[in-house]
């Protein structure tokens, strides 16, 4: 046995275990458990061996629910089986895991635990998911730290072969899943010798066969079905030897030990926590600090939960104790205690001497828990009446049940350095962080931790990497706050967040920044500029956006920072940290091409030497923060979304919430956030425009607008609010000016890139060279100028940007592919829409708290959004629309009542207008005002009458027709939601469905779905996808009733904007499928050309642009219309703009060849297959 020491983080660390115990690994992306699945596929690919000395045979499936099945089958073939997942997605799993169960099959799920949608989505942390399984059959085996995961993951393989039951082994999602520590771990040969192989061999043979056949999943009637699910009772008793037996033979050969039960604490505690999961490290921690002054404290660490074994849990308890605190990470609406909670109370329920037990629930959604906060637990517990059913970590100023929590203290070592990176979303900062923890772990001593914290925006959110080492081990499961080095590498932060507020006394601070040392007096904040003084700070800067340019990197500046923090950290010499990080950036960026990696090492050294270390002046002690003028904003901006914002949300009382307790926010909230992470932003040169509005068209964040002033207007405007006479039917006599929001601009530069202008009329500018005149000219034209209502615009897509786009300034990432058809939507019909958005990248940058991108116009109309989950979105918006059917059918049926009863001709002759075009989108709207008008005042001495009158009145808002949408991502269309999306197209009804096509799982990070194309690697495609890419359009036009159109922004603008015009007057069912570059794709030219991409695609015979549309045949026309002309670009050449294409030829060459001519020739074919429907 030689000891394997590995820097990894707690995904990874299950996935070592499951892959050597897996034949097959059945599998579906979710996050945060995600990152197992794909390292088991990507070893796989490499032709890693099992202990079975087998590649695992990995497979993806369309859902969890597929996963699950699939799990099942493949278990009762004899294969031992192994899945990964988490949260709503162990949930679909749980009908199979009773089967599971009940057939007494040794699968293992591993689970990254996680928190379950109810009045909000969390990605976040919690057990919530895991509670919903313990009825299930399944043992739980909980793992509190990367090293637990580590040692307990194979018990869970080990037992359930031996024990004959199946296991869900689960650790924290993202605070263990993500947290990557220095662990050891036992070789696969190790893990052998530990299997019962015999048990392995039984299993085998009782698997289904027809050499010898049974029938397995009778139905049983009521004179069995009772007695059969008692007959299993004695394996449940058998497993928990098994699983100790299990635990100490691993002892023997890690030197680490483990039980069902540990006990941590003074052999004579009198206060004792019970708790699982990584809060354990953190009370540990905590009885550490407090023993060593005197305290009686305890805890008993929860390992198998269930089946929950009596007996093992009373031997783990002192004699001493007197008070026992449960902690439990979930929440049970009504009940009477948290399950943790009323299992410890079930224990006592026979003891002589019952000490009081008290329960409290902690860190929903990943909450920090700190050391403070678990100090408060015990302080509580000490109390003569301790309080019950509480909470720590919010302040809960409703149903009081949160405990008072005393100051932070620091309980870590002197020793130990603590390090705390604020990052852009994309800039690089968190996958050099990883590189970084690991260049320490593997080359020093020293115990190394590192954890990440971000937000729910995409590509542009705010990172804050948490990095600490040092020679005791870590038990620190929460975030930094008393770090020896920070580094800010966006300038713009330090006007948003208290960055130098975890800072300790003679840290190092590092700004990213363009400024000089006497530009730094006006830049820096006062409350920033007088900790550097108080706290002796060593203060650094460094442009590392001005490198990342010159170097041809772009915003890309995580290894200049990475490069700074090594030479000033001091904690490897020059020459290793150098080589450690360009190896490192090698195989990072290989697949990207020789070019990039000698960029990336170039960027290190430059990151060394291009650090500036400011004199911190001494008269910064007196500085003060200006007063900056009050702006009354909405009550929600002022209280929810701006401490938010500042990163102080943990601050908000539950009271905040009050009337907001289903989860309900207000729309438009994004144009108060002024993100200013844009490094470049457009500049107009007026000159130049030809007014062909493209720009605005293509824009992602919708920051760049065209507006038409008339004279009065551009009278008041400001001096440099530089308009152009307007061309153009039915605007003579308008001025015309393209007016950017420079502080929510991304700074993407896809307007610049399809400008047609002569000589360009957007040139990509330093935002600096913008503020504060364009910021003072977007507030002018959107408050003062408006939109014009009085003009009669074309239907031409030119014209379509002169009304408001009702999404805007969304969390997307800068070039997303996906917002500019939504926002074109909403600019033609948002007004009336309602939206069903699936789970993924399109409601994430829509809608994470507090930011809500949809919006509503002058009238206060916008789209109605909301979303349920990510396998239902269709059926989910689908009863949008009947609710809405419903209530305007009662409407009907009421005028229908009041034309009988003879009511007066001209109201007749209204609500008869009404009934003939209530399905027409824009003639509805209108005749609804004449309802309204009508009604309003309409007396009767008919009681009857005044009754309908009334029932009118209070469904007005359903009068005008609603334009029903359903959107999401091809993981959901083509894939988890398919089944939902055909039923619903089948109905006939009138519903319209946008798909945003980007090929991939993008909101997971980027695992292959049924739109992957053959030969682009993905996650779950490690070796480049083998099979074909799904035709959902040709799919849905077999019903003949569903319109249908296969669309591309910036490749055919008309055709986009006909097809979207036609499908929602289209009376029936309407599929709209658009082509959205993404992040994930790797294009060498950058999101800034995303908008180019999609044009290239369609010239490559890559993407093909068509419509079906049913009308025609009633003309007795072809339905079908082929709008892509003939491929005039090299297929080839556009897979290899994009590292999803080019980096298989560095890894798999042979296989590459093969699938990439596949590629050609299934487009190829496709397009013939649609020329032939266009024949026809």
């Amino acid at each position: 046995m030689a000891k394997v020491q590995m820097t990894v983080d707690g995904n990874t660390a299950a996935a070592y275990a499951a892959y050597a115990f897996t034949d097959v690994a059945a599998i579906y992306p979710i996050t945060p458990s995600s990152p197992m699945a794909e390292t088991v596929d990507e070893w796989a690919a490499k032709g890693q061996k099992n202990i079975f000395n087998q590649e695992v045979s990995v497979i993806e499936m369309q859902s969890e629910a597929g996963a699950s099945g699939a799990f099942h089958g493949s278990l009762q073939a004899g294969a031992l089986t192994t899945t990964f997942t988490s949260s709503q997605g162990l949930l679909l799993m749980i009908p199979n895991i009773y089967k599971v169960a009940g057939e007494l099959l040794p699968g293992v799920i591993h689970v990254s635990a996680r928190a379950i949608a109810a009045h909000a989505l969390s990605i976040f942390g919690d057990h919530q998911d895991v509670m919903a399984t313990r009825q299930t059959g399944c043992a739980l085996l909980a793992s509190g730290s990367v090293q637990e995961v580590m040692d307990i993951a194979p018990i869970a393989h080990l037992s359930a072969i031996k024990g004959r039951l199946p296991f869900i082994h689960f650790f924290d999602g993202f605070r263990t899943s993500h947290e990557i520590q220095k662990v050891d771990a036992l070789q696969y040969c190790d893990y052998e010798e530990l299997m019962d192989k015999q048990a392995v061999q039984e299993f085998r043979k009782r698997a289904l066969s027809p050499y010898h056949p049974v029938t397995r999943g009778t139905a049983q009637n009521p004179d069995i079905y009772f007695q059969g699910r008692e007959a299993s009772n004695p394996f449940y008793c058998d497993l928990v030897p098994i699983v100790e037996d299990y635990m100490n033979k691993m002892a023997e050969k890690t030197g680490r030990k483990y039980g069902l039960f540990d006990y941590y604490g003074a052999q004579d505690a009198q206060y004792l926590i019970v708790a699982m999961g990584s809060v354990t490290q953190t009370i540990e921690e905590t009885i550490d600090y407090y023993n060593s002054r005197g305290e009686k404290y305890g805890l008993v660490k929860v390992h198998l939960f269930r089946p929950f074994s009596l007996k093992h849990f009373m031997e783990c308890i002192p004699k001493t104790v007197k008070k026992i605190a449960v902690l439990d990470r979930t929440k049970e609406p009504g009940s009477i205690g948290e399950p943790l909670y009323e299992d410890v109370c079930t224990c006592f329920h026979d003891a002589l001497q019952k000490p009081v037990i008290i329960g409290g629930r902690y860190g929903l959604g990943s909450k920090d828990t700190a050391p403070n906060q678990i100090a408060a637990v015990y302080e509580n517990l000490k109390q003569a009446e301790p309080k019950n059913h509480f909470t720590i970590g919010i302040v809960d100023d409703i149903t009081h049940h949160s405990l008072q929590i005393g100051a932070y203290v620091s309980m870590e070592p002197e020793e130990r350095v603590s390090c705390k990176f604020w990052g852009l979303g994309s800039d690089g900062t968190v996958g050099a962080n990883k590189q970084a923890i690991k260049v320490i772990g593997n080359n020093t001593p020293l115990n190394v931790q590192a954890y990440f914290d971000y937000d729910s925006k995409k590509s542009g959110g705010i990172t804050m990497s948490h990095l600490r080492f040092g020679k005791d081990p870590i038990k620190a499961t929460y975030l930094v706050n008393n770090a020896d080095y920070v580094a800010c590498h966006n300038p713009s932060y330090v006007t948003k967040y208290d960055i130098t507020a975890d800072l300790k006394e003679g840290g190092i601070f590092v700004l990213n920044c363009p400024w000089s040392d006497e530009e730094l007096e006006s830049r820096l904040p006062g409350k920033i500029k007088k900790d550097l003084v108080e706290k002796h700070v060593k203060f650094y800067t460094i442009n590392a956006v001005k490198i990342a340019s010159e170097i041809g990197l772009g915003s890309r500046i995580n290894m200049i920072m990475q490069g700074a923090f090594f030479k000033l950290i001091n904690i490897l010499p020059e020459e290793v940290f150098v080589k450690e990080l360009k190896d490192a950036a090698t195989k990072s960026y290989s697949r990207k091409g020789e070019n990039v990696v000698k960029m990336n090492h170039e960027a290190i050294d430059r990151g060394i030497s291009g650090i500036h270390e400011v004199n911190v002046p001494k008269e910064w002690l007196n500085s003060k923060d200006e007063e900056t003028k009050t702006i009354k904003e909405p009550e929600f901006i002022r209280n929810i979304l701006r401490p938010m914002e500042a990163q102080q949300g943990n601050k908000l009382p539950v009271s905040t919430f009050k009337g907001r307790e289903d989860g309900t926010f207000p729309s438009g909230s994004t144009q108060y956030e002024k993100r200013g992470i844009a490094v470049y932003v457009p500049e107009w040169v007026e000159e130049r425009c030809i007014q062909c509005n493209q720009c605005s068209y293509v824009c992602p964040h919708a920051v760049i607008r065209p507006f038409l002033i008339n004279d009065e207007e551009l009278a008041n405007a400001p001096e440099s609010f530089v308009t152009k006479k307007a061309t153009g039917k039915n605007v003579e006599g308008y001025h015309y000016k393209i007016q950017i929001s420079p502080m929510d601009c991304t700074g993407c530069g896809n307007c610049a890139d399809v400008c047609p202008a002569k000589g360009k009329a957007l040139i990509m500018q330093p935002i600096d060279t913008q503020l504060p005149e364009q910021v003072d000219n977007w507030v002018f034209a959107t408050t003062q100028v408006g939109y014009k209502k009085d003009i009669e615009f074309s239907a031409t897509f030119k014209d379509s940007q002169f009304k408001k786009p009702l999404m805007e300034f969304s969390g997307a990432c800068a070039g997303c592919g996906e917002t500019p058809y939504i926002k074109l939507v909403t600019q033609l019909f948002g007004e009336r829409m309602m939206i069903a958005n699936a789970t993924g990248c399109s409601s994430i940058w829509a809608g994470s708290a507090p930011s809500t991108a949809y919006t509503s116009n002058h009238e206060g109309k916008g789209p109605a959004w909301g979303n349920s989950l990510f396998e239902d979105n269709a059926e989910y918006g689908f009863g949008m629309y009947l609710g809405v059917k419903q209530m305007r059918k009662k409407i009907e049926e009421n005028m229908n009542k009041l034309i009988e009863l003879g009511i007066d001709n001209h109201i007749k002759e209204i609500f008869t207008d009404w009934i003939q075009y209530k399905e027409d989108g824009e003639l509805s709207k209108k005749i609804s005002i004449k309802v309204m008008d009508i009604i309003n005042n309409y007396y009767s001495a008919d009681k009857n009458i005044l009754h309908l009158i009334d029932e009118i009145k209070q469904r007005s808002e359903y009068l005008a027709k609603r334009s029903q949408w359903i959107i999401g991502g091809d993981g959901w269309a083509y894939d988890i939601g398919f089944g939902g999306l055909d039923q619903v197209l089948s109905t006939g009804e009138d519903i319209n469905i946008l798909v945003f096509d980007t090929e991939i799982y993008s909101n997971t990070g980027g695992q292959a779905s049924k739109s992957t194309p053959t030969g682009a690697i993905a996650k779950f495609a490690a070796s480049g996808k083998k099979s074909g890419k799904k035709d959902l359009g040709r799919m849905m036009m077999t019903y003949g009733n569903v319109y249908v159109a296969q669309v591309g922004i910036n490749a055919d603008n008309n055709q986009l904007i006909k097809a979207l015009r036609e499908a929602e007057s289209y009376k029936g069912p309407s599929l709209i499928i658009c082509y959205a570059p993404c992040i994930s794709h790797g294009i060498k030219d950058g999101m800034g050309r995303s908008m180019a991409n999609i044009k290239n695609a369609v010239q490559a015979g890559y993407w093909h642009l068509y419509r079906y549309n049913p009308e025609l045949k009633k003309e007795g026309k072809n339905p079908f219309t082929l709008d892509s002309k003939e491929p005039t670009g090299n297929f080839r050449e556009f897979l290899m703009n994009q590292v999803r294409y080019s980096s298989l030829v560095k890894m798999f060459p042979d296989e590459a060849e093969k699938l990439f001519n596949k590629a050609e020739e299934l487009a190829k074919e496709r397009y013939e297959t649609y020329k032939t429907l266009a024949s026809l």
